[in-house]
């Protein structure tokens, strides 16, 4: 497993929330609120921060309640590449349709090869 890599592909080192927590950097976290609130819900800039997928504690929230996230987990696999469903259908396509990150498929499809 490559550090810093999600259950689901996406790279924990590039994503705002993790910049945010890493660097203490208000701003980012302040523009990365803005622009993921939306769709009937609101981030507040205290909310940006995290530690990674992998971590135990202070995950974004979204990520801590992330149904891929939580399986992997409870499977203990490093990543949903591990596991014999993979791609699920009903969780991990449906996540990357959502967050629009065909990276992460292409993250996780090397694992496999």
């Amino acid at each position: 497993m490559s550090v810093g890599i999600a259950y689901c592909g996406l790279n924990c080192k590039t994503c705002p929330a993790y910049i945010a927590q890493k660097t203490d950097d208000q701003s980012l976290r302040e523009e990365t609120a803005k622009r993921w609130s939306g769709g009937g819900f609101t981030v507040q800039p205290e909310q940006i921060n995290c530690n990674g997928c992998h971590a135990t504690e202070n995950t974004f929230f979204h990520c801590s309640q992330c149904s891929v996230r939580n399986c992997a987990s409870i499977k203990g696999y490093n990543t949903c590449a591990d596991c014999g469903d993979y791609p699920c259908n009903d969780k991990l396509e449906a996540l990357w349709n959502q967050l629009q990150s065909p990276q992460a498929k292409n993250t996780l499809d090397s694992f496999r090869d």
